[in-house]
């Protein structure tokens, strides 16, 4: 055998005569760039440091802080504040997602995803998936924390996993903001930036940590319509059972929808122009 028809021997035996695979369809790719997502936690853990201080910080510092003043012992604050603590953990931890977000974009690392066989919203949304992994972290250590220092659930088992379902429910519609924020802006700084400005102000003017007939009129009718209320209404009458769950479930459920409705097409218009 000649040289070339030996050169020739050997290509077609690296190459497969089988047809090419289909591609991916949206749902296998998306669980696919959702578990990178968690890898990369395995290989750089101190990404965990959020998720683990966040749901300590605000739940042990508001109990015994305040818990004596708001509601004259620390035991009796904890049932109150617990659920909302709950939705807070996972509210703050929605930056996150831009943040991941906008390193990846600044590192190129998006700019290789669009030259494989895959929808182009596969990366953004496997990777909020892989977020989600975080917010049921966050859930659990706020749940696990509460009652290690004394919060009895009265809904059981049943109610604080429709509470948590709900506050990721919540949190993975506000990632989507995120990532449409990670996408206009350069670095991830000022992602970090954007998202405390824009979440403070509505998480403390919300009934997380107090009741609103304390606070002035102007404050009570802002704090009745703010979704982070809702969804903190809906996690405490599921985790402590108290009547009139329907309506708070309901509005959280809707400002979900809208909020994803809004921003999911937004982020994924942003990233098709991109490039």
């Amino acid at each position: 055998m000649t040289a070339p028809a030996a050169g020739r021997g050997t290509l077609h035996a690296a190459v497969s005569l089988r047809p090419r695979p289909a591609p991916p369809g949206m749902l296998p790719a998306s669980l696919t760039f959702g578990w990178r997502a968690l890898l990369k936690i395995r290989h750089v853990p101190e990404q965990l440091a959020d998720v683990i201080g966040i749901p300590l910080l605000f739940t042990l510092m508001f109990t015994y802080l305040f818990g004596g003043a708001l509601a004259g012992s620390p035991h009796a604050y904890l049932q109150f504040l617990l659920p909302g603590s709950l939705a807070l953990a996972v509210l703050f931890l929605t930056v996150y997602s831009g943040i991941t977000l906008n390193r990846d974009l600044s590192a190129g690392t998006f700019g290789r995803f669009r030259s494989l066989p895959i929808r182009r919203a596969a990366p953004i949304a496997g990777g909020l998936l892989g977020d989600a992994g975080r917010y049921l972290l966050a859930a659990a250590i706020v749940v696990i924390l509460g009652v290690i220092i004394g919060y009895r659930p009265d809904g059981g088992a049943p109610g604080v996993i429709a509470a948590v379902a709900l506050a990721i429910a919540f949190g993975l519609s506000l990632s989507w903001l995120w990532a449409a924020v990670a996408i206009l802006v350069r670095d991830p700084a000022t992602v970090m930036s954007l998202g405390l400005a824009v979440l403070l102000p509505p998480t403390f003017a919300s009934n997380i940590f107090v009741q609103p007939r304390t606070m002035p009129g102007w404050l009570q009718a802002f704090v009745n319509v703010n979704p982070i209320s809702h969804v903190a209404d809906a996690t405490r009458d599921l985790m402590n059972n108290t009547s009139g769950a329907g309506g708070p479930v309901a509005w959280s459920l809707l400002a979900t929808a809208a909020i994803t409705l809004v921003f999911a097409p937004l982020t994924l218009h942003l990233y098709s122009k991109q490039g």
